[in-house]
């Protein structure tokens, strides 16, 4: 018997009691939904975790600082404390894997604009960092390599200012300050010790006049607005360069804020880093480097660990969602099960006549499963085109719910699809292989002689 003869064979007994065969398709419908709904929210909360990681410090970056010694005046008499140089930041640079390494200066400072004033930290990076950070902007660019000294704001910087005649806030009234960091000009002041004690004597008795004003002028802003939390929207930053050019002039023979001094109390002639910003090549080497840093004596902190909890718990969820809906769709085979052995015992004497016509073994076994098979194509098949309808239903309700923090709790990838459509039709088959196989073992004397 031809195989197409088998196709056509299998659909026209399937169409004898449409009734019974759309019940068990209606079961497959609901198995396959279920199994794909419940799979896709795993896979949803695991990219939702995986892309939050990657908004909030990235898959491949370590930050290493050394918050302990970095304030330390002097070690003990033997050792000297190990802080953080341009010459460590080079080594840290040459471990294998490491695509870059960017020392980070930090510095404190008060910014004024009209009435309003704000306090804000400046990150000073090298070049080649800023353009790795692949940060969304706005409005101008990232600060330029020409030597000047220029700020890049993130989307809710201007949430620092606050209005210096009422004292209130952005916090107090939910009103953006009318603040153009892009337009206007901005007054920075360097040395905060000077301006909070201005109008005061120093312990020389001499009167603490205020600090000099600088206007810095701002070469972008990040994109968002005030209620777009992401990584950096509320870090200011610049070219490190023209920060320490700026900052040895502001500062000229004193103690630069947050640097270390010397036994004596003074400055040392070089700057150092709180914090180093590093880039690895590929996630699967980021512990491996961060376990080299830490055992420089330095502290390293990634998003490795917590990736690799979250996707572990990921993987548990997804397992019971996928276990849960499993249950339906094996329901839906005890079904296919069924209905296949009622399709025997209704047709015992038209298979006893089949073989006593010569008709191959094979080709009887064949025709049950494909009938089974059937089944389960087109029960899989309606039950994607359902999930799909119920995904869409739980994205847009979830968003709704969580005002856009959950874009695609379910999601639903082509090879789901595809692994989900090929399960149902093995699952309809596998419950039509033991009756096809009694099929097979039908005498066909006694089959043409049952009534």
């Amino acid at each position: 018997m031809k195989y197409f003869d088998l196709l056509r064979m299998s659909a026209s007994n399937l169409l004898r009691r449409k009734l019974r065969t759309v019940l068990t398709v209606l079961g497959v419908i609901i198995g396959t939904a279920s199994i794909v709904v419940m799979v896709s929210l795993g896979l949803g909360l695991r990219k939702s975790s995986l892309a939050q990681i990657e908004e909030y410090g990235g898959l491949t970056t370590i930050n290493v600082n050394n918050y302990s010694w970095y304030n330390s005046n002097s070690g003990s008499d033997d050792e000297e404390p190990k802080r953080i140089d341009d010459a460590v930041v080079e080594e840290i640079a040459g471990i294998p894997h490491v695509e870059l390494a960017s020392p980070i200066l930090n510095i404190s400072v008060i910014a004024k604009q009209g009435a309003y004033e704000g306090w804000f930290q400046i990150q000073g990076m090298n070049q080649k960092a800023l353009q790795m950070m692949d940060i969304d902007i706005a409005e101008g660019e990232l600060p330029p390599a020409d030597g000047s000294l220029q700020l890049f704001y993130g989307n809710q910087v201007i949430t620092s200012f606050y209005n210096s005649r009422t004292n209130e806030s952005y916090w107090d009234t939910m009103e953006a300050p009318d603040v153009d960091l892009m337009n206007d000009p901005v007054f920075v002041i360097f040395d905060t010790d000077a301006y909070y004690q201005a109008g005061g004597t120093d312990p020389n008795g001499q009167t603490i006049l205020p600090p000099k004003k600088y206007i810095v002028p701002t070469c972008g802003i990040m994109a968002g607005d005030l209620q777009t939390y992401k990584e950096n929207c509320n870090s200011v930053f610049a070219d490190i360069d023209a920060l320490k050019v700026q900052l040895k002039k502001v500062f000229k023979n004193k103690v630069i804020p947050g640097q270390p001094t010397t036994k004596s109390g003074k400055p040392y002639k070089d700057l150092y880093y709180e914090e180093v910003y590093v880039r690895v090549d590929s996630m699967e080497h980021v512990q491996e480097v961060q376990q080299t840093i830490q055992d420089m004596g330095f502290n390293a902190n990634s998003n490795a660990e917590w990736m690799e909890q979250t996707q572990s718990q990921m993987g548990m969820i997804q397992m019971v969602l996928g276990g849960i809906g499993a249950v339906s769709l094996f329901v839906a085979a005890i079904g296919i099960a069924n209905t296949m052995m009622m399709s025997i015992y209704e047709r015992t004497k038209e298979i006893g006549i089949i073989k006593v016509l010569g008709c191959d073994l094979r080709n009887i076994r064949t025709m049950f499963l494909l009938e089974a098979g059937f089944i389960g194509f087109f029960g899989g098949l309606v039950g994607l085109i359902l999930s799909e309808g119920i995904s869409i239903i739980i994205n847009s309700v979830v968003n709704k719910a969580s005002g856009g923090y959950y874009e695609q709790l379910s999601y639903i990838p082509l090879w789901l699809i595809l692994v989900s459509l090929i399960f149902a039709v093995l699952v309809g088959m596998v419950a039509g292989f033991f009756p096809a196989l009694r099929a097979m073992k039908l005498s066909p004397l006694a089959a043409i002689r049952n009534e």
